[in-house]
């Protein structure tokens, strides 16, 4: 399994920041092969290599400069900056502030590598059939339908970022042509039908019984590549996000019931199962924890599994939120107060945080030292332990798009929107019944503010609440003012019909292409 990180890693080295569409010529970039033309299309361990290049640029694309948490966790989010200028500016809004690493957040370029990565692999992978007896037309299918679903993943998230984005079905290897920006609802029409289209081919496990994929992958069982290739369940779950946040919560009902329909499909022998989790398997880095390792209950994400070599300094939550007495850092970057504890943890029962009714003290399962002025946040923290006594820290934790209790969050919210109270309460209470909170008609007047206060408790600190209040504010349909620029306060009406929902286009990439236009609230 080492062998086949490493020969990711390596393609992920060689492709990593060079593809930019915008650009004129493709000698004006490095090239996107780890290898020549005669040599890169030939054998079975060429195919792997290319495929899994693909999830190397996608991880690295997310989580680069600590983005995802970044642009999901601090934009009107629960986290309290401490020093850092460029980490202030997202809170308060200003996203077109001069920091390095919000210029490179806000270039697309690494996305539209991942693009290109995977068109190439769709395009070119058949050759390989053609001189390799090996490369099964099943093997080769599944890879096929992997490609297009990280495609559709790299253009979803991209909508949520950016909004409008150039739509590019073909791999430029020639020469990048100049092409403006697409609207989302035609990029995430082209998303779905990619989705849907591979949900038909892959299975739901590798490397084991599955009847579309019998038997190993890449010489691989299911406990090679657990947690670390996505299965049908992760179509689904992209699927049902993306229809969500197109506001067609009766798909996003439908694709969510299916996860949960066949969970029981993703089980696979020798590895722990995708289940619900308990406290100590949510925080406690368990064998069941979606954060520690290599885990099949990350049905969406991107291991940094230790054993596998895969720690990193950057790219990890951990980084910004961590303090002693857990790595060598005297205060963290990003801290919830304990007002805002206060006020989110509000149920005397809630495991995550409340008074243990034994000890009278406060459960310590999200927060470490909640008395002092910056509590750590300790929900995540899995620290590589052969640098843990050293200066620079390494993390492994799994970037965590989607779990089990995430997905059903949100079919609770299809639900909810749809009107069936009854049902949506059934799938909140499914989400929570490890947590010790039960919610009733009786104490859930608002079904939907109900659920979204699960979201913000559930998953605080991984990447979800600034979407989550795009989503939630698109239901209500509030008149309430939702935010200040420039001394006038706008709804967040006017403020999504201005396009603050999204950010602004790096001046970079507006500079190399002059038919891509910045988004109208950062002009």
């Amino acid at each position: 399994m080492n062998s086949y990180y490493k020969i990711s890693i390596g393609v992920l080295i060689c492709l990593s920041g060079v593809i930019n569409f915008s650009c004129k010529k493709i000698e004006d970039v490095k090239s996107t092969r780890l290898a020549t033309d005669e040599t890169n299309w030939k054998t079975l361990e060429d195919a792997r290599a290319n495929l899994f290049s693909v999830y190397g640029l996608l991880r690295s694309a997310t989580v680069a400069d600590n983005g995802y948490w970044l642009m999901g966790d601090l934009r009107k989010g629960d986290f309290t900056v401490t020093t850092r200028s460029d980490m202030k500016a997202i809170v308060r809004g200003q996203l077109n502030a001069s920091y390095p690493v919000i210029n490179r957040m806000t270039n697309w370029r690494s996305f539209y590598a991942v693009i290109n990565a995977a068109s190439l692999f769709i395009e070119r992978s058949g050759e390989i059939r053609k001189v390799e007896q090996r490369y099964t037309e099943q093997n080769h299918n599944v890879d096929i339908a992997q490609a297009k679903m990280l495609r559709a993943f790299a253009y979803f998230y991209m909508c949520r970022i950016w909004g409008d984005v150039p739509l590019l079905t073909a791999s430029h290897d020639g020469e990048f042509i100049k092409v403006g920006r697409s609207p989302q609802q035609k990029v995430l029409a082209f998303a779905t039908r990619e989705l849907l289209e591979a949900a038909q081919v892959l299975p739901f496990i590798y490397g084991g019984s599955d009847p579309i994929l019998p038997g190993p992958y890449y010489a691989g069982s299911w406990s090679t590549w657990h947690g670390s290739l996505w299965t049908r369940l992760s179509a689904y779950v992209i699927l049902a996000h993306i229809a969500a946040w197109e506001g067609n919560y009766l798909d996003a009902a439908d694709y969510s019931k299916f996860v949960l329909d066949n969970v029981s499909k993703q089980v696979g022998k020798g590895v722990e199962d995708l289940e619900f989790l308990s406290m100590t398997g949510l925080t406690e880095n368990s064998d069941s924890s979606p954060f520690a390792g290599k885990r099949a209950t990350c049905i969406v994400g991107f291991p940094f599994d230790y054993v596998n070599g895969l720690s990193t300094a950057n790219g990890h939550i951990e980084q910004l939120t961590l303090a002693a007495p857990f790595i060598p850092k005297v205060q963290p970057e990003m801290f919830v107060s304990r007002d805002s504890i206060l006020k989110i943890f509000t149920w005397p029962t809630d495991l995550r945080y409340s008074i243990d009714q034994n000890s009278g003290k406060y459960r310590a399962n999200y927060f470490y030292d909640t008395d002092s002025e910056r509590p750590i946040f300790k929900k995540i923290k899995v620290v590589n332990p052969a640098s843990a006594e050293g200066k620079l820290t390494y993390y492994n934790s799994t970037m965590v798009f989607s779990r089990l209790e995430e997905i059903t969050l949100l079919r609770a919210e299809a639900l909810a929107v749809l009107g069936q109270k009854d049902q949506a309460l059934t799938e909140l209470n499914r989400a929570t019944a490890l947590r010790g909170i039960v919610f009733t008609t009786a104490n859930t007047p608002d079904v939907i503010q109900a659920i979204f206060e699960e979201r913000r408790r559930e998953l605080m600190g991984e990447g979800w609440r600034w979407y989550d209040l795009v989503r939630l504010n698109r239901i209500k349909n509030s008149d309430a003012a939702f935010i200040e620029k420039n001394g006038q306060k706008l709804s967040f009406k006017q403020f999504e019909a201005a396009g603050g929902v999204y950010w602004p286009v790096s001046e970079e990439v507006i500079t190399a292409n002059s038919m891509i236009t910045q988004n109208p609230y950062w002009q």
